[in-house]
C-alpha cells in the first residue's frame, strides 16, 4: 500500500539554481519511508526499543525534471518486496499534474543494533505491510563498479551534524560529501550509492574520485581502505 504526503519546495531545499537539489530529494524519500513506518506501527523508535533497525544498503535515484523553488510536490513511498534479510521499496515524486519528477529504487537490511549483524525480517514487519506493485523503471545492479585508476583527496573528518538517530553518518551525508567532487555545470541524472561500512564520530573519510564519460564515482574510504560507501552519479541527459 502506497504512502504519500504533500509538500511544496522550501527555500532551504533549493541550490544556486533555484531548483531542488539532490540531497533534499534524498532528504524526501527517507522522510516518506519514516512515515510510512510510523503509519503502520514500526517506526524507528518502535524498533529501537526492540534493538533492530533498518539500515540502508543501496540507492538508485532517477531525475526526470528538478522542482523549482515553490512547486507543489507529492512524495510516495512503498515495499513491494521483502526477502531473507532485506527490504525493498521504491518512491516517487510527481508534480501537479501527476508528472514524474524523480522516482527511486532502495534495498534496505534488517539489522540486530546490538551485534550489527543481518537477521531475517520477522513476521511483525511483514504483517505491517502491504506490498505494493514494483515501479516501473530500469532497476540497476546494487553493486557499482569502482573504475580503474582514482585522485585521493583530502580527508573529511566525522562530526556530530554527519550522524543520525543511529549515530551513525546518515546516508544522505555520504551523497553530499560526494557531490562536493563534480563539476560545477555537472546537473546529476541518476544518483546512485551502495553503503558498505557505518562511518562513526572523529573517523576520517578520504574520497577517491574516478572519471568516466558522463559518470563520477566517489569511492568514501576509511583510513585502512575500507569503503564507507561508493557514490555513482550519472550527467542529465
Amino acid at each position: 500500500m502506497r504512502y504519500s504526503f504533500e509538500s511544496r519546495v522550501r527555500y532551504s531545499e533549493i541550490g544556486a539554481d533555484k531548483k531542488l537539489t539532490v540531497l533534499s530529494l534524498l532528504d524526501y524519500f527517507q522522510d516518506a519511508s519514516i512515515f510510512n513506518s510510523e503509519a503502520v506501527g514500526r517506526d524507528f523508535r518502535v524498533l529501537t526499543a526492540e534493538k533492530r533497525a533498518w539500515l540502508l544498503s543501496s540507492w538508485q535515484i532517477v531525475v526526470k525534471r528538478y522542482p523549482g523553488f515553490g512547486e507543489k510536490v507529492k512524495i510516495s513511498t512503498w515495499p513491494y518486496a521483502f526477502r531473507s534479510v532485506f527490504g525493498d521499496r521504491n518512491f516517487l515524486m510527481t508534480d501537479e499534474s501527476g508528472q514524474r519528477l524523480a522516482y527511486a529504487n532502495s534495498v534496505w537490511v534488517y539489522t540486530d543494533t546490538e551485534n550489527g549483524k543481518a537477521v531475517r525480517v520477522p513476521s511483525s514487519e511483514v504483517d505491517a505491510y502491504q506490498f505494493s506493485e514494483k515501479l516501473d523503471m530500469d532497476y540497476a545492479p546494487r553493486k557499482i563498479r569502482v573504475p580503474g585508476e582514482g585522485r585521493e583527496e583530502k580527508p573529511v573528518t566525522i562530526m556530530k551534524h554527519h550522524l543520525d538517530t543511529n549515530n551513525h553518518v546518515n546516508n544522505g551525508q555520504y551523497v553530499l560529501m560526494a557531490s562536493e567532487y563534480l563539476p560545477d555545470d555537472f546537473e546529476i541524472g541518476q544518483m546512485r550509492a551502495e553503503y558498505k561500512t557505518a562511518a562513526l564520530l572523529d573517523d576520517a573519510v578520504i574520497p577517491v574520485i574516478y572519471e568516466e564519460e558522463g559518470v563520477y564515482v566517489i569511492s568514501l574510504n576509511a583510513e585502512s581502505g575500507k569503503q564507507f560507501a561508493v557514490v555513482e552519479f550519472r550527467r542529465k541527459d
